[in-house]
């Protein structure tokens, strides 16, 4: 395989008529990493990713991989591989076929080409469905010999998009540490566009979280997950609890005590990465499993439990709280004790809530 190279997109930008579907983008995907291009529909993602593989033109801004610019580039000069939510399989073709079509167009002789098809179809763990055709093959099946035909060709640079959409959940979060088990194997750069969040943390080194045309934040998933910037972040990155408050003052490294809007008496820890001071305005995302749930004590903040689900590996709780129009939503991996009159007190540590940059309500 090639080694592994980096890619830069530099002030990349696309619109289509009056619509911008992509701002000025400058991004850097580091040989050898897996990042996932996350965000709703419309966020401008695909657009990335077909601008990177040569499918659409940037109006601004250039596509460097390795220390080859290839904006001017068609897709077939730029040496990356492609796999589709759909997979594209010829069906008229074999499985074996299909993998060497690659091979085929470049003219690699049919004894190598073949060859070539049969190792990389080991290494999906397809050996012996060389003569299948599509139909024959299982969903996840397909899938591999897609991944199959993209990486018999030596691509720089692997895009992946949407590539487990089609499958049913057991064979999809299968297949996403069977892709990063290759990926990681071959040392290969990989940019997967997904607005699966739980595919984006499963398989990525990094997730550039993308809205409204522009990557609004960037880092490992755990950082994207445990210290989102925005609201926005916080909520597409599964469940987040959001309260408002003004900031009291510090409460050790990076941490604040905040006073919680129409909790009178309850102080809450926050962290922050922004600077803030006492009296600022600020939102906090509290994640479900960082909070406690407890008999109502000093402090606390006083819920109501409205409804309880077990979801195999935790109990989930919807709560409500007088004032706050939106429910509080708490996991817990025991089941909790809760009073016949379902009034319970909910508290979280210093370090389970962080300071978002968005603005509160006045």
């Amino acid at each position: 395989m090639t080694s592994a190279v980096p890619l830069h997109l530099n002030e990349v930008s696309k619109s289509f008529g009056p619509v911008q579907a992509l701002k000025p983008m400058t991004l850097t995907v580091d040989g050898g990493e897996m990042l996932a291009l996350l965000g709703p529909s419309g966020c401008g993602k695909t657009t990335t990713l077909r601008i990177i593989a040569g499918f659409e033109e940037p109006d601004t801004g250039s596509v460097v991989i390795g220390s080859r610019d290839v904006t001017d580039l068609p897709p077939n000069k730029r040496g990356l591989g492609m796999v589709f939510q759909n997979y594209s399989l010829f069906p008229h073709m074999s499985v074996g076929e299909n993998v060497a079509f690659g091979l085929k167009m470049r003219g690699v002789a049919i004894a190598e080409r073949t060859r070539q098809a049969r190792a990389m179809l080991s290494l999906v763990r397809l050996q012996g469905f060389e003569d299948r055709h599509a139909h024959q093959l299982s969903g996840g099946q397909q899938q591999r010999v897609a991944l199959a035909r993209s990486l018999v060709t030596n691509p720089s640079i692997l895009l992946l998009d949407e590539p487990l959409g089609a499958l049913d959940k057991n064979l999809r979060e299968r297949m996403q540490f069977e892709l990063r088990e290759i990926q990681n194997r071959l040392s290969l750069t990989c940019i997967i566009v997904t607005h699966d969040q739980e595919e984006a943390l499963t398989m990525s080194n990094r997730v550039a979280v993308m809205s409204d045309g522009e990557i609004v934040q960037v880092g490992t998933p755990t950082e994207i997950y445990e210290r989102p910037r925005t609201r926005f972040v916080s909520e597409f990155l599964g469940t987040a609890n959001i309260f408002a408050g003004t900031v009291v003052g510090p409460d050790g490294d990076e941490a604040w005590n905040v006073d919680l809007d129409g909790k009178p008496g309850t102080r809450a820890g926050a962290r922050s990465e922004a600077p803030i001071r006492p009296g600022h305005r600020v939102l906090l995302a509290v994640r479900p499993e960082q909070l406690q749930i407890g008999p109502v004590a000093s402090g606390m903040i006083t819920a109501n439990v409205k409804d309880l689900v077990f979801r195999g590996s935790y109990f989930a709780y919807e709560l409500t709280t007088e004032g706050r129009d939106a429910p509080i939503f708490a996991y817990s991996q025991r089941r909790q004790e809760i009073p016949a009159d379902g009034i319970v007190g909910l508290r979280w540590r210093p370090d389970g809530a962080v300071v978002l940059q968005d603005a509160p309500p006045s």
